[in-house]
């Protein structure tokens, strides 16, 4: 044991005389996997939510007389006044007693597809 008790320690563990200065490389190392989910986070999360929000923007600022609309309530019914410089539409849910109701534009889940877009019934 006399023997070994001369062998600084760096040597017997196969270290070298002077440790490296930590850089770039060693901070990046686990820093690595963190980037990577919220690279991941973004792509599949936060990127597909704002394009859905624009397309909604877009929809609502588009809205125009006689579109058929889908409240974020369930309602369903036809718009008869709108004003691009206002929040507020009307719509027609009730063709028989003429029944109208105002409502936020942002109060619209969605633009049906009109009459004409849709393929002609072929009842047999």
């Amino acid at each position: 044991m006399g023997t070994m008790s001369n062998i600084p320690t760096c040597v017997l563990w196969g270290q070298g005389g002077a440790a490296a200065p930590p850089g770039l490389g060693s901070l990046l190392g686990p820093l690595f996997p963190f980037l990577m989910i919220a690279v991941l986070f973004y792509l599949l999360m936060i990127r597909p939510e704002r394009r859905k929000r624009a397309e909604l923007a877009e929809m609502l600022q588009n809205l125009k007389k006689n579109d058929r609309v889908v409240t974020i309530g369930g309602i369903y019914g036809t718009v008869v006044n709108t004003q691009r410089d206002s929040d507020e539409v009307t719509i027609k849910v009730d063709e028989s007693t003429n029944t109208k109701l105002r409502m936020q534009r942002s109060a619209i889940a969605r633009v049906l597809a009109t009459d004409s877009a849709s393929p002609a019934n072929t009842d047999s």
